[in-house]
């Protein structure tokens, strides 16, 4: 936990600073012929969030013969919107954003309107003219639903952990786990409760479901964070009925837990916070007049102890 601490106040620090290099042959808004890219992204609270950042501002000081850069971090929607405006005025000739709250589009449609093109990470917004980047969450709940029929079985009782705070991330994989759910298994008997992308949450919030039900044969959980929590309260519970955990995200810490836990399947959809470096190659593109599809969809990987040792990474900072 304290390497962990560590790491976000790292991130935090490196987050603040805006990149700038040589010139490029072309470019946009910048005095030096470079093309101006903003990021917004939300204040580094959760590991993959961190990630996020970290990938972010590798990818920009990768580009800075092109383009100068300018990322900042919010807490709120009131406070994105401030930001945006700063953008704007900073002269930004793209914006690359990860809203992850609601009431973003009125003050998106004024940067659009301005001319400036904005890519949207992961989040999707009701905003026509707004480029996307994400994983396949609706993807992730669809082969969510196989993994726990094909461990647990068609008549199981499972409980669905959703994440309503989390906006289109949390409504698209319920959609897909029940949608799929309804077709391959009617007869599974589902639990839905409501918790945080975080391990604090998911320990709090699964030992009061552990209270009340006595028997679970899995858990739909849609992020890796909050699967550390649920399998610690598991395991301080000292339940056995519980054969399958999922997560989402790719967390390597998670990764690790995997062949550890031989009476318990954990999975994750990989849903990797470096796909940020996608949304930003794809601003640069959408600058230099480059065709570009509106919506780029990263399909979902599914991560155990079959073949985790391929995704371990030392040097990932999630």
């Amino acid at each position: 936990m304290k390497k962990f601490i560590a790491l976000l106040l790292t991130l935090a620090m490196l987050i603040s600073m805006t990149g700038c290099g040589s010139s490029a042959p072309t470019g946009g808004g910048g005095g030096d012929g470079k093309y101006k890219i903003g990021i917004l992204a939300p204040a580094v609270t959760h590991g993959w969030v961190a990630a996020v950042a970290y990938h972010a501002e590798a990818r920009a000081k990768e580009l800075s013969d092109e383009i100068e850069y300018n990322i900042q971090t919010s807490s709120n929607a009131e406070e994105m919107t401030a930001q945006l405006d700063d953008l704007m005025t900073w002269g930004a000739d793209a914006i690359v954003a990860f809203p992850q709250w609601t009431g973003m589009e009125v003050p998106m449609k004024k940067a659009l309107d301005a001319g400036i093109k904005i890519v949207n990470f992961d989040i999707v917004i009701d905003l026509d003219g707004v480029y996307r980047v994400s994983g396949d969450n609706e993807d992730m709940g669809i082969q969510g639903a196989h993994y726990i029929v094909d461990k647990v079985g068609k008549d199981a009782t499972v409980v669905m952990l959703e994440v309503p705070s989390s906006g289109s991330v949390s409504e698209l994989r319920k959609k897909g786990f029940l949608d799929t759910v309804a077709e391959i298994a009617p007869d599974l008997k589902i639990l839905t409760y409501a918790t945080q992308f975080t391990r604090e949450d998911g320990l709090k919030d699964f030992a009061d479901i552990l209270t009340s039900n006595p028997h679970i044969d899995a858990v739909y959980s849609m992020d890796d964070e909050t699967s550390i929590g649920v399998l610690q309260a598991i395991r301080e519970a000292g339940r056995t009925d519980i054969k399958v955990v999922t997560g989402g995200g790719g967390m390597q810490e998670y990764f690790k837990m995997m062949p550890e836990n031989e009476d318990i399947w954990i999975q994750s959809a990989l849903y990797s916070p470096a796909m940020v470096k996608d949304a930003i190659d794809i601003a640069l593109k959408v600058l230099k007049g480059e065709d570009v599809p509106m919506e780029t969809i990263i399909p979902t990987t599914i991560v155990d102890r079959t073949n985790y040792k391929d995704f371990l990474d030392e040097g990932s900072p999630y």
